[in-house]
């Protein structure tokens, strides 16, 4: 082994690569429920192959990779993050502000009761908030300590195999706690309480899962008998307001048409709509035929709210603004940070919300117009955009404010995180440049971390069994603590003082620990996407505000030990 060894000491990128395969490939394996998840994978490789030998990533490859990550969170997170500082949404912050106080004291305790390290108990805190990115903030504010270059390199190493440690045991523990303990203490079933509240958003008992095999938007084509003589506005007036009458085909030929016009015997209607008023249409129009040479495409665009059009808006009150001229237009999508929101009339909608519509080329572009600004998919990312508000973060990160002998700063963890904030912010409020594609940025969020992560990883690797063998089983029980703790609080808050719905309530509690994996379990047993409505929001502030508490955990465990 000792060729590959040197292969891999030789050129360290090869390990990069090496380590993203394995760890993504270790990241997708399911034991019960559970997965790692890329990121954890790639740590866990890391660290591994840091101990068999010593391979080292360029500092600078570290730093960008980092910037690029945590810039990319702070644009994404930017809209829902100042979207949600209104009185509605703001009440969910209580849950972030509970997972903050009692990170901040669990780690203070574990300090003091286990003399742990910065480095140690920075990465403890990160692995049970699971958050990933207090590892670049930590070990960012670890650079610029005053020690000796050893000693820093060590506690950085540190953060990592802790965090590792602690990210295993918090994921479990916040993955059972939401999805299986929670549900059975409360005694309810997610699945009811979820339906009750999917019909009381919205109304109606409609199966998301059947949502490709009955979808909801159907199109269809009948001949006139029944409404011979009838005008096109009396029939759609007829089918209610989610059916429209598309094209009048009149003697094989398609005519022009308009609200007032007569219908005669034999025409044959084009009707675009939802399903239900669309069963009604044989009775009200005539019998249905097949739409041989009179079926055309529905256009299908992805719109950006923005505040005019969003603030204090539901989705169903986005419904009734459909202006005259762009009446077959559907919603029939709608996303927050890469999250599908319910498609019910109670979902309340934000600043920075892409909503899906469908309908005619020309009616949608009208209505995309009074709502929001089409975005142009051909575009994937504005580079231009995107380095400036890098190099703006690297600017921010280097100001340094003097707190007696001790200079503060954000460094480039905070700083690209508040510079991604306020360019995601000015994208939502001015949308005509800056697009950055939410494919494209989680490739390049996803990536960056990955790469930052396993840097850290392959430098703590030679480190890794003296941690474990100072502390033994202290850390993972520490871990478990430090997601169990905050999630048990905000559970008895939510579900006691708040009296928030179950799906709620525990949709909150995976976002205050931005836990995917945890949203993802509890939406799979509550079958539908109510989970999310509240986990959008606290994950916005949460996401925002944990990276924050690396340096903060890093001088506070240094003044306390």
């Amino acid at each position: 082994m000792q060729w590959f060894q040197k292969l891999l000491q030789g050129t360290p990128e090869l390990a990069l690569f090496l380590c993203l395969a394995a760890g993504y490939a270790i990241g997708r394996v399911k034991v019960w429920k559970l997965s790692l998840g890329g990121i954890a994978g790639t740590l866990i490789v890391a660290i591994l192959v840091g101990m068999a030998g010593k391979v080292t990533l360029n500092d600078q490859v570290k730093n960008i990779a980092f910037a690029l990550f945590i810039f990319t969170l702070g644009y994404l997170s930017g809209p829902s993050f100042f979207a949600s500082l209104n009185r509605r949404s703001l009440r969910y912050g209580v849950f972030t502000v509970i997972e903050v106080v009692s990170l901040l004291a669990i780690t203070a305790v574990s300090v003091l009761l286990l003399n742990l390290d910065a480095g140690t108990a920075a990465g403890l805190m990160g692995g049970g908030a699971t958050e990933s990115a207090v590892v670049g903030t930590s070990t960012d504010a670890i650079a610029r300590l005053d020690l000796p270059p050893d000693q820093i390199q060590t506690l950085q190493a540190n953060v990592g195999t802790a965090y590792s440690i602690s990210y295993i045991c918090g994921l479990i523990t916040i993955v059972l706690l939401t999805s299986q303990i929670a549900p059975a203490v409360m005694r309810i079933d997610l699945r009811t309480e979820a339906q009750r509240l999917w019909a009381k958003i919205g109304g109606g008992a409609e199966d998301p899962g059947q949502a490709t095999a009955l979808p909801d938007l159907v199109g269809r084509a009948h001949t006139v008998t029944v409404a011979d003589g009838s005008t096109v506005a009396a029939v759609e007036g007829s089918l209610g307001p989610h059916a429209t009458v598309e094209r009048v085909v009149r003697d094989g030929k398609r005519v022009d048409f308009a609200p007032g016009t007569r219908l005669r015997a034999g025409d044959v209607l084009v009707l675009i709509g939802r399903r239900d008023p669309m069963i009604h249409a044989e009775e009200l129009i005539g019998p249905e035929v097949a739409a041989h040479g009179m079926d055309f495409d529905l256009d299908v665009e992805q719109v950006l709210l923005t505040t005019k059009a969003a603030q204090g808006l539901t989705l169903g009150d986005l419904k009734k603004h459909v202006p005259p001229d762009a009446h077959g237009v559907y919603l029939t999508g709608v996303a927050r940070m890469d999250h599908q929101l319910p498609l019910r009339d109670g979902t309340e909608l934000h600043t920075g919300d892409v909503v899906r519509l469908t309908g005619a080329k020309s009616d949608v572009r009208t209505y995309a117009g009074k709502v929001g600004f089409l975005l142009n998919t051909s575009v994937k990312a504005d580079f231009v955009f995107i380095s400036l508000g890098v190099t703006l973060g690297f600017l921010i990160g280097k100001i340094e404010v003097p707190l007696g002998a001790v200079p503060l700063s954000l460094g480039t963890g905070g700083g690209c995180l508040l510079s991604g904030l306020l360019f995601g912010w000015l994208r939502a409020k001015h949308p005509t440049f800056g697009q950055y594609d939410p494919a494209a940025a989680s490739v390049i969020k996803d990536l960056g971390l990955a790469t930052f992560i396993c840097a850290v990883g392959l430098t703590s690797g030679p480190q890794a069994v003296q941690l474990i063998e100072k502390f033994g089983v202290a850390l993972p029980i520490a871990g478990v603590l430090m997601t169990l703790i905050p999630a048990c609080v905000s559970l008895t808050v939510a579900w006691k003082l708040m009296k928030l719905p179950a799906p709620l309530a525990l949709g909150s509690v995976a976002g205050q620990q931005c836990s995917t994996p945890a949203i993802t379990a509890v939406q799979g047993i509550a079958g539908n996407a109510t989970p999310l409505m509240s986990y959008t929001i606290v994950y916005a502030l949460s996401n925002v505000v944990l990276p924050l508490l690396g340096p903060i955990v890093v001088a506070m465990s240094r003044s306390l030990g």
